[in-house]
């Protein structure tokens, strides 16, 4: 699709004349599409956010990598915000060091005898992480510390076969759920109340329960719209999710929907991104695709609702943010990089849009990691 064009000083201006400096216009906003993927790094998009006590209980032979799947998630909404959003603690239930199910021990901060009812009032969240090998009898002190918790506003969330803890609890009773295939037979057997369905994740108003690693990711996504809002779990999903296609159980769950976008659409974003450093004219991208310039402006406000040039613009400054905080290329190099003739144009263009300068947004970055 890549037709390499020299960037005529005619061609640039062109662009140029689409972009003006910050002192000649109000403030840009992203477009729809591409607002989220930068909405982290946008001024006023930091809404202060009250902390979320999420707890995961592990029994021996846990998922590991269910259990990583979900505490990625949380740990990624902590990254897109400026402030802390979920504080997430683990207890092994007889014991501190739990193994896994690769036969891999986990240290966690308790065992299931220091958690204590007032303690359990406090938990936003309390999800169960089970896994292939993990023991199908009842706990006590598990099902007693569920109980308690049932009786404040906690939520629930069960991994694998994490559900089977909860019907032990007696909170399952009516409901749908959702395992692994594996422990069908036995749910369906032991606890006749319980709904047990096909499905890979199943969402009650206080109970969410997913099969596996794939579906943990899922449900992870949809416990944090409901404990931090869209906004958060859309940025958590577009890091996540980007290898995963989209089907309509994650549109179900996230209350998004994907325009089905037309070819010519495609091609005309993937000329844009292959030619980010010498950006190329309306009517270059219209020869290059063999369709008329008033088609891709058509396209481009129908399902994008913006104009071509400026998308193209937004997707140049996406590029540059990505370089500017995850290399230690000069502003001059990466400006350059993005189609930008100088620094200081690059420079008032990414302002306008993030409301601070690229060196002010590296140094701020910078200073989270630490």
């Amino acid at each position: 699709m890549q037709k390499n064009i020299d960037y005529t000083d005619g061609a640039r201006s062109v662009l140029q004349n689409h972009i003006k400096p910050a002192s000649q216009e109000s403030k840009k906003h992203f477009s729809h599409f591409l607002q989220k993927t930068n909405k982290a790094f946008l001024p006023g998009s930091n809404v202060a956010l009250a902390i979320k006590r999420v707890v995961f209980i592990l029994p021996e032979n846990f998922s590991l990598m269910s259990y990583a799947a979900a505490v990625d998630t949380l740990v990624t909404a902590n990254l897109v915000h400026s402030d802390r959003l979920f504080d997430v603690s683990t207890y092994g239930i007889q014991s501190e060091k739990v193994k896994s199910d690769l036969g891999i021990e986990i240290s966690t901060d308790g065992c299931l005898a220091v958690l204590q009812k007032p303690f359990l009032n406090e938990f936003h969240l309390i999800i169960v992480c089970g896994g292939y090998r993990c023991s199908t009898s009842e706990n006590k002190l598990l099902s007693s510390v569920l109980k308690a918790a049932a009786k404040s506003k906690t939520m629930f969330a069960g991994i694998w076969n994490g559900a089977i803890s909860f019907a032990y609890a007696g909170l399952m009773d009516d409901a749908r759920c959702a395992l692994h295939p594996d422990n069908h037979a036995f749910m369906r057997e032991r606890f006749q109340k319980v709904a047990v369905t096909e499905n890979t994740l199943e969402t009650e108003s206080k109970i969410v329960t997913s099969a596996g690693p794939a579906s943990a990711l899922t449900m992870m996504l949809q416990l944090i719209k409901q404990l931090q809002g869209r906004e958060i779990m859309r940025a958590v999903r577009d890091i996540l999710s980007c290898d995963q296609a989209e089907d309509n159980c994650v549109n179900q769950l996230t209350g998004m929907t994907y325009p089905v976008m037309p070819d010519n659409l495609r091609h005309i974003i993937q000329l844009m991104k292959a030619n980010i450093e010498d950006p190329l004219s309306i009517d270059e991208l219209a020869d290059c695709l063999g369709i008329s310039r008033r088609q891709i402006e058509r396209l481009v406000r129908t399902h994008l609702n913006t104009s071509p040039s400026r998308y193209y613009l937004e997707l140049r400054i996406t590029y540059a943010r990505r370089l500017l905080l995850q290399s230690s290329e000069s502003i001059t190099n990466i400006a350059l990089a993005c189609g930008f003739v100088t620094s200081s144009h690059f420079s008032n263009c990414f302002k306008d849009y993030f409301g601070s300068s690229p060196i002010q947004i590296r140094e701020n970055f910078r200073r989270s990691l630490n």
